[in-house]
């Protein structure tokens, strides 16, 4: 397998997380999508979206992170990443949306490139509007893990909620967004960061990390 990644892109690290809790092996190749590098060939030819993470298996290219991680649960089955019950797989999945759909498109480097350059917002402005959008979603997840509180998102192993759920940690540490009313969230997240497959695959370990 192939993983065309980004080290800063918190899709990219979903897959990544989700690749090393199934004891996956694979190839990083390194897409900077800070300079663009999606737009060139040879990734245009692989990549209809010009966007990270695109895994290759086999002859078998795939896109989108939460596609991409169902497809590796589907094919490597354990450990599972959605739970056995109907119930349990849909709040592990409105989980994962609330933070991949409802967060994550509005704070990603297309759309803050698009505030900056085209509609001319300021760095600070950008930075509030981002921390906004991140502080606000991440509320809404906290309140659904403070409906059912587990070592995880959901129960006692991680899940495709956490493979999302850490990234975007990620991403609200990084831009100072407020995180001390979260403590549910941030529970789980520090119990995540204690398992090597959420720790060794964090941006700042990658190999075109800078």
């Amino acid at each position: 397998m192939e993983l065309f990644s980004y080290f800063r892109s918190s899709a990219s690290y979903r897959v990544r997380i989700a690749l090393a809790l199934k004891g996956l092996d694979y190839d990083y190749r390194a897409v900077q999508i800070a300079k663009n590098e999606q737009f060139d060939e040879p990734y245009t030819a692989v990549s209809a979206s010009r966007l990270v993470p695109l895994l290759r298996d086999g002859n078998a290219l795939l896109s989108q992170s939460l596609a991409i991680i169902e497809y590796l649960d589907e094919t490597h089955p354990l450990p599972p990443l959605l739970p056995a019950d109907a119930l349990g797989r849909a709040r592990v999945r409105a989980l994962a949306l609330d933070m991949a759909c409802e967060v994550h498109p509005l704070n990603n480097l297309r759309v803050l490139r698009y505030l900056v350059q085209s509609l001319k917002v300021s760095e600070d402005d950008k930075n509030r509007w981002y921390r906004h959008w991140v502080e606000t979603g991440l509320e809404t997840v906290e309140r659904q893990l403070a409906l059912r509180p587990s070592t995880y998102c959901h129960g006692e192993s991680p899940t495709l909620a956490d493979c999302v759920l850490v990234p975007q940690v990620f991403n609200a540490q990084r831009f100072e967004c407020r995180t001390e009313h979260l403590p549910n969230l941030m529970r789980v997240h520090e119990a995540c960061m204690r398992l090597d497959a959420f720790y060794k695959t964090r941006p700042e370990a990658c190999p075109d990390a800078f």
